[in-house]
């Protein structure tokens, strides 16, 4: 039986957002391998979250993270189980991936991920990060990640002890710090999350290495030079970004201040 061909065309962006089944559209992805990105370890990144982007307006809002100073994507993917929310799946990471000119950190907050690895991977991931809490065999599915040509991280949910990281950390580019309860964006910032970034900066430089620590919910222009003391280098920013009058110059002020 001959296979469909990847055309988008005559798809609104509704109706691939309301497919559910992570696995339904896998017949019409485009098959490539994720593009060969450069990754600083030096500054401090932003990276919007398009979860807060306007989803009738994706390729404006993609093309407007293309211009602005931000670094990365933040993709997250929500399946209803793992989080009380669902999100959006492959056919939309392609889509984005279509119009991004900037690497794509994609954040799995799903049950099992690692059944999905190689199918995010296909679409455009570049940094795939999967949750301590999310998946039986944790140092097995960095390492599937890694095969799949993408780099790897770890999200800790608010009350998972940063000490759970000690033995796994060197397998990890980046930790992903939830800081509010994940599945909803527009939360309140925890304050919860300076000491366990610190706590976390100590193990990474205990250890010698140069893992990434990323920060996800709440993160402001008032609060993201605090973060910065406290050891993060990454930021995920959605409705701060996306719900002010000049989100470009938003992305500025918050690189501006993060590298201050």
């Amino acid at each position: 039986m001959k296979e469909p061909t990847a055309d988008y065309r005559g798809f609104t962006f509704y109706q691939i957002l309301l497919t559910t089944n992570l696995r339904s559209f896998i017949f019409y992805l485009p098959l490539h391998k994720p593009k060969t990105q450069t990754f600083t370890m030096a500054s401090k990144l932003i990276a919007p979250s398009m979860l807060a982007a306007d989803f009738g307006n994706l390729q404006r809002d993609t093309e407007m993270v293309n211009t602005s100073d931000a670094d990365w994507f933040h993709i997250d993917v929500m399946d209803g189980h793992f989080v009380p929310n669902i999100s959006y799946g492959m056919p939309v990471i392609a889509a984005i991936k279509k119009h991004a000119t900037k690497p794509l950190d994609v954040h799995l907050m799903i049950e099992k991920p690692e059944r999905y690895i190689e199918e995010f991977a296909t679409v455009g991931a570049d940094i795939i990060t999967v949750h301590y809490e999310s998946t039986v065999h944790l140092h097995r599915t960095l390492r599937q990640i890694k095969d799949a040509g993408c780099k790897a991280g770890i999200v800790l949910n608010i009350t998972t002890p940063i000490s759970v990281l000690e033995d796994i950390l060197p397998e990890c580019f980046m930790i992903l710090l939830m800081s509010i309860n994940p599945g909803f964006g527009g939360q309140k910032f925890e304050a919860v999350t300076y000491k366990r970034i610190k706590k976390l900066r100590q193990m990474i430089d205990a250890q010698g290495l140069n893992t990434r620590i990323e920060i996800d919910g709440g993160v402001t222009d008032k609060n993201i030079q605090k973060l910065v003391e406290a050891g993060a280098d990454t930021f995920v920013a959605g409705s701060h970004v996306f719900k002010s009058a000049q989100p470009i110059q938003t992305i500025k002020k918050l690189k501006e201040l993060a590298n201050s």
